[in-house]
């Protein structure tokens, strides 16, 4: 279980299928070809976010000076709020203003497939955190490459929703994607309590007593 847990934290805050709307909405003016682009562009810089986030990460806050139970506790906020968001019916890291902006770009002819679909509706802070955290976990060089792995699951994922985007939209409606985004945002929440009391009994010791009594 503990092993497939990074991979089911990342399925519940990327949820490709919750961003169907909006890449329906965003390419809706595409042509075929450029639709296709898109979608292998998008897969792509969400498998890259994934895979350097599980490879360098961990050095980047070394360098930083940061322990990994203090980024535990920050990582475990921000899936907090990511999981709020869900339950709200909204992609976990993105904000109205960053809907409105790539509307502005879809407008004006420019690519949209890394900004704002990859980066910030598919993955965000809290995607390169959970990242972080389970590879902070790993043990051997087989672990840690299953972190990667799990980047190429991601790709595929995002892949198979944005080439079917019509019929999900179609099968589900938004009252579907709703109900599946607030079910991920549960799962996600509850992750996010399990890291936070992690890195906080990394932090304060004595907590771990006090709950063992």
């Amino acid at each position: 279980m503990e092993f497939i847990k990074p991979l089911i934290a990342l399925l519940a805050i990327v949820n490709p299928i919750g961003v169907v709307p909006f890449f329906i909405h965003f390419t809706q003016h595409l042509s075929r070809e450029e639709r296709q682009r898109t979608i292998r562009i998008s897969s792509f810089a969400a498998f890259l976010v994934i895979a350097i986030s599980s490879v360098a990460g961990l050095k980047i806050i070394e360098f930083f000076g940061i322990s990994i139970a203090s980024f535990q506790v920050g990582g475990g906020l921000l899936l907090l709020i990511s999981a709020l968001n869900m339950l709200n019916a909204q992609p976990a890291e993105s904000r109205a203003k960053d809907v409105d902006e790539g509307q502005a770009k879809a407008d004006s002819g420019s690519s949209i497939a890394v900004v704002p679909l990859t980066i910030p509706l598919l993955t965000g802070p809290a995607t390169i955190s959970t990242m972080v955290i389970y590879a902070e976990k790993t043990r051997s060089f087989w672990e840690h490459a299953a972190l990667v792995g799990y980047g190429v699951v991601i790709g595929v994922a995002t892949f198979l929703a944005f080439s079917a985007a019509g019929r999900i939209a179609k099968v589900l409606g938004q009252t579907g994607i709703n109900v599946m985004t607030r079910l991920m945002g549960l799962i996600l929440a509850a992750m996010a309590v399990e890291l936070l009391q992690d890195g906080l009994l990394k932090l304060f010791p004595v907590l771990g007593s006090h709950l063992a009594r």
